[in-house]
Order: structure tokens, then C-alpha cells, then sequence
């Protein structure tokens, strides 16, 4: 299976917290499966964090990194096709940052981890 994690789903992963579920977290401990974090999930914990809404024990670009590569995480890039097919996207969502993996998920066919019910209702494969 090729995974990609939402935002909150790595800070939970990161931090072994209880809000993932036990199914989202054995599919992402799983070897056999591929793990990618967007390049737009670094940018929102870096918004978040410079706004003072993200707490994190030490700077954002370090943070991302080091549990990303902790936690055997690819990192996914995000490129001019999928900022181009976020215009064809419904406005289901608000959060451009959402949008954004949706269009990842479905131009490089993953399922998306993320409790997030909006993002359910894009074309895109939701596990949680």
C-alpha cells in the first residue's frame, strides 16, 4: 500500500498519540508499505509553528526532518501538477494545504491517512 500521511496523522505517528487509530497506525508502521510525507505538510508545521499554534521541542525544518527519517517516511514533492489540479478540485475544503495532498494522492495514487471527514469527500482513497 502507498501512503500518504495527513499533517496531524505524522505529528501523531511522531508522538505515539492516542488520537491515531490503531488501524492508521499498523498500516504506517507496516514495512511492506510505502509511507510519503508531502513537502506541504513541512510548510503547514511551519506556519503553524511560527504562528504559535504548533509547539514543537525544537525548529520546524528539524523536527520534520529527523521524525520523517525516524520514522522511515519518503518525502513527496510538491510539483507544478498537483498545484495545477487543485483548480479542479470542488471547494469541499477550506485548507489549501488539504487540497493540495488530495491532488497528491490522486495524481500519484495514494491513500491519504487522515481522520479528516472534508477530505473524505474528494476521489482520493482515505484509510483511517
Amino acid at each position: 500500500m502507498r501512503l500518504l500521511l495527513d499533517t496531524c496523522t505524522l505529528l501523531w505517528l511522531a508522538a505515539d498519540g492516542p488520537q491515531l487509530s490503531a488501524t492508521a497506525r499498523s498500516r504506517c508502521r507496516d514495512p511492506e508499505n510505502e509511507v510519503f510525507l508531502s513537502a506541504l505538510s513541512a510548510w503547514e508545521i511551519a506556519v503553524k509553528h511560527r504562528l504559535g499554534r504548533l509547539p514543537l521541542p525544537e525548529p520546524p525544518r528539524r523536527y520534520v526532518t529527523t521524525r520523517r527519517e525516524w520514522l522511515e517516511v519518503e518525502p513527496l514533492a510538491f510539483d507544478e501538477a498537483a498545484a495545477a489540479h487543485d483548480a479542479l478540485l470542488p471547494a469541499h475544503h477550506g485548507d489549501p494545504f488539504d487540497r493540495g495532498l488530495v491532488s497528491q494522492a490522486i495524481l500519484n495514487g495514494l491513500t491519504i491517512v487522515t481522520p479528516d471527514a472534508e477530505i473524505a469527500r474528494y476521489p482520493a482513497p482515505i484509510l483511517w
